[in-house]
């Protein structure tokens, strides 16, 4: 099966994962998550590419900061 992967990127892939071998086995061994993190980068990616050339910097973080407001957990 071909995956659009050559032989050499791949093996030039795992070439690299070897000097940080530990930090990948930590990684995947740990219930920690970047997704959090991932979700606030999107929200502040869409909000920038709705309001391109008719905002900027306060109304933005004034935006970003009301969405992250109505997206966080309430108990």
């Amino acid at each position: 099966m071909h995956w659009g992967y050559s032989q050499s990127g791949l093996a030039g892939f795992a070439a690299g994962l070897i000097p940080d071998l530990g930090a990948v086995l930590f990684g995947m061994s740990t219930d920690w998550s970047s997704r959090p993190v991932e979700g606030r980068v999107n929200d502040l990616k869409a909000l920038k590419l709705g309001m391109f050339g008719r905002a900027k910097q306060p109304l933005l973080r004034k935006r970003l900061l009301l969405v992250a407001a109505s997206r966080r957990h309430k108990p």
